[in-house]
């Protein structure tokens, strides 16, 4: 019943007793009026793995499932919080992506921020998930969806082949990056495969070297040179790479600061990375934002959101510093 790493805010809770969780959350949803405090104390200080036997143990005290209750007495965006609170991070990931995908119109945020950022296994796990909970093909679904280079940047993540090694091949590496510049900058037009080859194939350590030989050679830092040669998905999905490559908490601190400042809330991105890195990552993607901004992620969340979503998203933040 462990926490899925050991750098979440979401950490097992001692003496948990399911049942008990399962009638108080019965107790909070039973009559006229939900009462959302309890909600929010129980499911925001357990484990997706305690959250499962909490699940389980309703269903056989209430005889309903507790997804389904929750699903109807809830609204808004504390709803889409509590709910994907309730499910596993693949089934979570597939849910996200069947939602990216279907419908008028696709969130290319939702496809990058997800694909992007997970491990080889974690992407077999999102396929094997995607198949069983929605009966489609993940990759079909995506192709159907989008185009061109941006396509086959995410079919090449979908094919989990990232080499997951550590190991360092000096020649190939500065080969790697000339590579790169001679399909970018050094010429008209933009040799994009080329990008993809290094990019979504080559292991951390090695892409890590290959970016210096780049700055090297070029004079820029990659993340400049994509900017410069790409635009649209294909560029947010290359610098998505590159920014989980170096460092992943910084990424998601970026996506989070994004998602808030300006006008308006991207709610669909803020409520993705709070509930899927809950009990992974969020103590440095938190460390992250603050060296980033200069201001806490928990500053943030309260200035931009109000009421029982705040609430629960500050709880799965875990407090202000």
């Amino acid at each position: 019943m462990a926490a899925l790493g050991n750098r979440g805010t979401v950490t097992e809770a001692s003496g948990f007793k399911p049942e008990e969780d399962a009638q108080k959350i019965y107790g909070a949803m039973k009559g006229a009026g939900t009462n959302e405090a309890t909600i929010i104390e129980i499911l925001a200080h357990r484990t997706i793995a305690q959250r499962i036997k909490i699940k389980e143990a309703f269903k056989q005290s209430v005889g309903k499932e507790l997804l389904d209750c929750l699903k109807s007495e809830l609204t808004g965006n504390f709803e889409k919080v509590v709910v994907g609170l309730m499910m596993p991070g693949p089934v979570y990931d597939a849910y996200e992506l069947r939602n990216a995908i279907k419908g008028a119109g696709t969130e290319e945020a939702c496809l990058i921020d997800i694909l992007a950022s997970r491990s080889n296994s974690e992407i077999k796990e999102i396929i094997a998930t995607y198949k069983r909970e929605h009966g489609k093909n993940l990759e079909d679904d995506v192709c159907g969806d989008t185009s061109g280079m941006f396509q086959r940047v995410l079919v090449s993540l979908l094919s989990a082949g990232r080499d997951e090694s550590s190991k360092v091949d000096e020649a190939q590496a500065v080969q790697d990056a000339k590579d790169i510049y001679e399909a970018g900058e050094a010429r008209w037009g933009t040799d994009e495969v080329k990008f993809l080859t290094v990019l979504c194939v080559r292991n951390r350590n090695h892409l890590l070297r290959v970016f210096q030989e780049y700055q090297k050679i070029s004079g820029r830092d990659i993340e400049d040179s994509i900017k410069r040669e790409m635009s649209g998905s294909l560029e947010d999905a290359f610098l998505a790479i590159v920014k989980c490559i170096k460092n992943k908490p910084a990424f998601f601190a970026e996506r989070l600061y994004k998602s808030m400042k300006g006008l308006g809330t991207t709610d669909s991105v803020l409520i993705r990375i709070m509930v899927a890195r809950a009990e992974i990552d969020m103590l440095d993607i938190k460390a992250e934002f603050l060296k980033m901004y200069g201001k806490t992620l928990h500053s943030f969340i309260k200035g931009d959101t109000s009421g029982d979503y705040r609430k629960i998203l500050l709880e799965l933040c875990g407090g202000e510093k």
